[in-house]
């Protein structure tokens, strides 16, 4: 009786595995996970596109890149701490201007980054 026990529970272990390990034949749909979601960007998108002010020190200007770096405050719109950080700079924006200059200047916001539209000596 014992014996007649083991071979059905082996029996039934075999079966178990075998229905586990195949293929269905009825097909699933993946889903793709949700992607998570940084407060950051969402406080970026939110600001995409528009204009905001800030002030700062320019540390670096590259005429031929058109690019120019400034250690500005906080700016709450984007979510971005005081900082130094490089810009994008519209055509002519960056004329006149050495690092050291105390600037305020206009940011448009754009693929986490932003580009200098004006930029005032102060």
């Amino acid at each position: 009786m014992k014996r007649v026990l083991t071979m059905a529970a082996a029996f039934g272990l075999a079966m178990t595995l075998a229905a586990c390990g195949g293929q269905t034949d009825t097909e699933t749909a993946e889903v793709a996970p949700a992607p998570a979601h940084n407060m950051d960007e969402m406080d970026m998108a939110s600001a995409h596109g528009m204009a905001i002010q800030s002030t700062g020190t320019v540390t670096a200007v590259d005429q031929a890149a058109g690019t120019v770096t400034i250690d500005h405050a906080p700016i709450p719109e984007a979510n971005w701490p005081a900082m130094v950080m490089g810009f994008k700079a519209s055509p002519g924006v960056t004329e006149g201007l050495a690092a050291g200059d105390k600037v305020s200047f206009d940011l448009k916001l754009e693929n986490g980054g932003g580009e200098v539209t004006a930029i005032r000596k102060q």
